[in-house]
């Protein structure tokens, strides 16, 4: 799909061609639109296939007329039985006139540019207030994950079930995915930020700190939360694990118990002579008594 919008009258408004100060939307772009947007912009198709390949790492590349800013965004899926987050690259392409975005698919981070107060026309500006909500999306993306793992948690106290650790799982895969692509997207913000990629001007430059301080606070909490998530799950296996050792000796407690009266019955009822008091009710008493004795030591051991 391809959407062109435009600051008029100071809201943000969808026009029908490309015209100086046009903010261009790519979002899973057919191969005629790419070529297109790449023929009429003279920008290089490959700047804007980079974006649709899931695998693409953050980074900056510059060319005499056009400039390539590829960052990396938080996306969410939720299904039935979990919840999994991950990261999508999104391509910003600045020319002379014009911004381009390329993502993959719909996201709520650029969906929500379209009812941002900006001048598209303020091409940094825009840059700069997209990154910003990148970056907001991740704390806030983080934040979900923490409260997810302190509820699945506090099932697992009361059982051990593996659908509850999967779910821990994903969230620990998730961690992961947004710690790597924070580190790369701060590398990207620190080109930025010396100025040799995009023209910075005084008032953009508070708002450019304001990125990085939410990238690095995104990275910190990924990486407290990834940690306590380790620890966590290291814990809960030493848990299941011990438990699986208590069990395995009641059971063989309950296994030496339960072969006293078979052992008894299976005595006296081989075809020997002189078997002391060999009458129908002392073979259960014997049995009774001394299953009796045994569970009062193995209670005693704690074993039952």
């Amino acid at each position: 799909m391809i959407y062109f919008y435009k600051t008029i009258d100071g809201a943000i408004r969808e026009v029908d061609a490309i015209e100086p100060g046009v903010w261009i939307e790519l979002t899973s772009p057919t191969a005629d639109e790419i070529e297109r947007i790449a023929s009429e912009l003279a920008v290089e198709r490959d700047y804007i296939t980079a974006a649709l390949d899931e695998e693409e790492t953050s980074r900056v590349e510059v060319e005499d007329d056009h400039t390539l800013i590829m960052v990396d965004m938080p996306t969410v899926d939720d299904g039935e039985s979990h919840v999994l987050y991950s990261t999508l690259p999104l391509g910003i392409i600045v020319t002379d006139e014009n911004i381009v975005t390329v993502s993959l698919r719909e996201n709520p981070i650029v969906d929500s540019m379209r009812t941002a107060k900006l001048n598209t026309a303020h091409k940094t500006r825009f840059i700069f207030t997209l990154l910003l909500r990148i970056a907001g999306r991740y704390n806030l993306y983080l934040r979900q994950i923490e409260r997810i793992s302190s509820s699945i948690e506090r099932k697992l106290y009361k059982s051990q079930r593996n659908k509850e650790l999967i779910q821990l799982l994903d969230l620990e895969k998730s961690l992961v995915f947004f710690s790597t692509s924070l580190k790369a997207n701060e590398v990207t913000l620190d080109k930025i930020m010396r100025g040799r990629v995009i023209k910075l001007y005084e008032e953009d430059q508070d708002l450019l700190e304001d990125v990085l301080i939410e990238v690095r606070q995104a990275i910190e909490m990924a990486n407290i939360y990834s940690s306590i998530l380790s620890g966590t799950m290291d814990a809960f296996a030493s848990v299941i694990s011990n438990n699986l050792n208590v069990t395995m000796k009641r059971l063989a407690s309950l296994t030496v118990l339960i072969e006293i009266p078979t052992i008894i019955y299976s005595l006296y009822g081989m075809n020997v002579d002189g078997l002391p008091m060999a009458h129908f009710w002392f073979p259960m008493a014997l049995s009774g008594g001394l299953m009796l004795i045994v569970f009062l030591i193995l209670h005693k051991l704690k074993l039952l």
